[in-house]
């Protein structure tokens, strides 16, 4: 008696906690004064249900790996140059390989002993040249190049997670898949545009020293000094548009945007809006040297291959502190700050496939999952009682327990529910039944016996748990293996499939236990049980 009394007080705890997290994502409750007492926690509903955009983004490997060999290039040359070992100026070429020359030929050995130094680099050719100097073909190793494919793929990731959570979308998901590329599923949206835009932004920011000795005009006929290279600087006209100026800056970056630590909108004295932006203490003292350096001089400002502003310096700036000014809308200049804030992507994304699920097709597929669910719990509880007697009320009661579960674990354990999901919830509720069935036909048997009710309420349940427990962790094993190698909606699925498991098992056997116990309890040992 005494086991019963704590099973009861048990089943009553799992009750209560189930109807503390399972309240929250009612409709009516939702904003009352009620929720405020509740835990927070309610469930996401997936792309498929509360509407939202799907994205698959390509990420473009192969230009970071080119980025990553021009740097390694310059950092040969900075280090031989440190040992007054001359080269020229480093060539990416095709095929994941770096052209240098070596001016002295005599310096080759030295130079090879500089390249020992860097173990991701290995030495594909040489050819000595007429003049004495030798030219290098250099390559990659196969282990660095899949170093660097998995850094940017992880780089690119992290970065559109940041720029997402910036935006304000509530539980994104964004997954890395086969191919170079990455899933983003973004539910309830608002503005799909603008977002689309923030992701695939490459935010590759540049400070260049211009070059005001050249004639742009002469340079748009490719007449260049070397070093120099042509941009354009965009000039806002009054209708939105951008005008392009051709302009012509050195080539050499001076100071890029990884040693950007924040940025932010901000307003001028005409409320135009720009954005501010600081540095970290060794971004600052950079900025610091090439201001007090380069007083008189224009700097330009270079986002992704555009020139933004090209302000004459006046004076040192110190305090590691500046400013992208380039006649932006407010919603501009905050897009920018986000992706600033975010950090550059460290290689160009394109979008591979696009689909937008509008919310009233969600709503629809809310509605009808729900019709779908009422139908088949109603005509089961008509049954269960129908065919089972005071069994089926039972198994009604543990029935609508087990939903009333499975909903706060979902809002529990922050899990998003997808439409596969409700189907998984549907086949919970066929197994849930499943489950009683099982027991209650084993007590009939036993009933036919000749045995008591009660001692036929134990011996059915204690020979159709051990068949009921084998028969769940079969299913549970498969929705296990579903949610490793599955994907959005599949998890779902195997989410809900696990949990109505895990809660049918707890209330057909555990709780529907009690229920038979409390009512043996008081009756007489030949008491008959309508079953």
């Amino acid at each position: 008696m005494q086991s019963l009394r704590w099973r009861i007080i048990v089943a009553l705890l799992v009750l209560v906690l189930g109807l503390a997290y399972m309240l929250p994502s009612l409709p009516g409750v939702q904003g009352s004064s009620l929720a405020e007492a509740l835990p927070g926690d309610s469930i996401n509903l997936g792309l498929d249900l509360k509407g939202g955009i799907h994205l698959t983004l390509g990420v473009d490997v192969n230009v970071a790996l080119q980025n990553n060999l021009a740097r390694i290039g310059d950092d040969l040359k900075s280090v031989a140059k440190e040992k007054e070992i001359y080269l020229l100026r480093p060539t990416v070429l095709p095929g994941d390989k770096i052209q240098l020359v070596l001016l002295k030929g005599e310096q080759k050995e030295a130079f090879e002993k500089v390249l020992d130094d860097f173990d991701s680099v290995r030495v594909d050719g040489t050819q000595s040249m007429a003049d004495g100097r030798i030219k290098y073909v250099l390559g990659i190793t196969s282990d660095y190049k899949k170093y660097l494919t998995k850094l940017t793929m992880d780089q690119a990731i992290k970065t559109i997670r940041n720029r997402i959570d910036q935006f304000g979308v509530a539980e994104p998901d964004i997954r890395r898949q086969e191919g170079h590329r990455v899933q983003v599923q973004l539910p309830g949206i608002q503005e799909p545009e603008r977002a689309i835009k923030i992701i695939g932004r490459t935010a590759h920011l540049e400070f260049k020293m211009v070059d005001d000795t050249v004639d742009p005009a002469k340079a748009q006929q490719g007449i260049l000094p070397p070093g120099d290279e042509l941009a354009v600087l965009m000039n806002r006209r009054p209708d939105g548009t951008y005008a392009e100026q051709p302009i012509v800056l050195k080539k050499d970056a001076v100071l890029t945007g990884e040693y950007i630590t924040d940025a932010s909108v901000r307003y001028g004295n005409f409320n135009d809006a720009y954005v501010g932006i600081n540095f970290n203490n060794k971004g600052g003292r950079i900025f610091a040297r090439l201001t007090e350096e380069n007083v008189g001089n224009r700097m330009a400002i270079v986002l992704d291959g555009k020139v933004y502003s090209a302000p004459v310096i006046q004076e040192k700036i110190s305090g590691g502190r500046a400013s992208i000014t380039g006649s932006f809308t407010t919603d501009e200049a905050r897009d920018l700050a986000i992706v600033l804030r975010a950090g550059s992507l460290p290689a160009p994304v394109h979008i591979l496939e696009q689909r937008t699920v509008g919310p009233s097709l969600g709503q629809e597929s809310i509605d009808k999952g729900i019709m779908s669910a009422m139908i088949g719990m109603a005509l089961i509880l008509v049954f269960m009682v129908v065919y089972y007697g005071f069994g089926g009320c039972v198994a009604d009661v543990v029935l609508t327990l087990n939903i009333m579960l499975i909903m706060a674990g979902l809002a529990a354990f922050g899990a998003t529910l997808t439409l596969p999901g409700i189907a998984g919830i549907i086949l919970t509720i066929g197994m849930a039944v499943d489950a009683n069935v099982i027991i209650f036909e084993r007590i009939r048997e036993e009933l036919r016996r000749g045995m008591t009710a009660r001692a036929a309420i134990d011996e059915g349940y204690g020979r159709a748990t051990l068949t009921i427990l084998d028969a769940n962790v079969t299913t549970v094993i498969a929705a296990v293996i579903l949610y490793q190698f599955g994907t959005g909606p599949i998890r779902g699925f195997a989410v809900t499939l696990t949990l109505g498991i895990i809660t049918s098992m707890f209330t057909a056997i555990f709780v529907s236990r009690i229920l038979f116990d409390l009512y043996v309890k008081n009756r007489s040992e030949k008491a008959k049980l309508s079953i």
